[in-house]
């Protein structure tokens, strides 16, 4: 199944879950917080922008912001909150589609297509994984380094992989269990792939599954995909808020650098 098959309209209209989850304040205001810093007086363009979740708060701090999207129907919810002229999106794969400067500069000519330059470009809650194939992720690192200005910033933030709970044997994980909803994974370590499965319960008890499927990556391979693009790791940290990353760290927020000249 294609990913823009996967975030179809369903999906799209049951991603927003304001105030929780990953909407919640907690989560989010450290996110949009440390990103704003690392854009500093520049833009900045969100990979794989979705409903804008990220990208609406960031373009409140008066960043400017655009995105690239696949799916059409999350662009159509991210357009019950912020017009295109706020928060323009291209729409295409993250790992070829080009973000022209024009669009969040107007006034400045730009060949139709071209790349445009940014200060930040950022990729969030894991959805690098969501390119199957690991030349498709190192054509992701490529594009993100096309689009910056030298000096500028590749954030990813992604979950590291959790083979340690597979006893041999077994190829699946159940990472989060509520009364209303329950998370496993299942694991193909010989391909790198893992699907996360999302069992959400109603009052009458009946489940909903949302299944998406991913390629996991190791931080190491992650930093060897930057050195090919171009980029050196600037920081690592398990959090938003800067805690430090250690072998325990379940997730990790990395910092890529284009160097200053080029």
């Amino acid at each position: 199944m294609q990913q823009e098959e996967i975030w179809d309209a369903d999906a799209a209209q049951r991603y927003d879950t304001p105030g929780t989850g990953m909407f919640a304040p907690e989560t989010l205001e450290p996110t949009v917080d440390r990103l704003a810093h690392l854009a500093g007086d520049g833009a900045a363009l969100e990979f794989a922008i979705g409903t804008g979740r990220v990208a609406v708060p960031l373009a409140g701090r008066g960043v400017p912001v655009t995105g690239i999207e696949l799916s059409l129907p999350m662009v159509e919810q991210l357009r019950t909150k912020a017009d295109a002229a706020t928060i323009p999106v291209v729409t295409g794969d993250m790992a070829t589609a080009a973000a022209p400067r024009a669009l969040n500069a107007p006034g400045i000519p730009e060949a139709p297509g071209a790349p445009g330059e940014y200060s930040l470009v950022y990729l969030v809650y894991n959805t690098i994984s969501n390119l199957l194939t690991q030349a498709e992720q190192v054509e992701c690192f490529r594009n993100a380094a096309r689009h910056l200005t030298p000096g500028g910033r590749f954030v990813i933030e992604l979950w590291v992989p959790e083979l340690r709970k597979l006893p041999p044997g077994q190829t699946a994980t159940v990472w989060r269990s509520d009364p209303d909803y329950v998370g496993l994974d299942t694991y193909d370590v010989l391909r790198q792939h893992v699907v996360s499965h999302h069992f959400r319960f109603d009052e009458t008890e009946r489940a909903r599954l949302f299944r998406s499927p991913h390629r996991y990556i190791w931080p190491a391979e992650l930093d060897l995909m930057a050195q090919l693009a171009g980029f050196a790791l600037e920081t690592r940290h398990a959090d938003w808020d800067g805690a430090p990353f250690t072998a325990e760290s379940r997730s990790h927020v990395s910092v890529y650098r284009i160097p200053p000249t080029r």
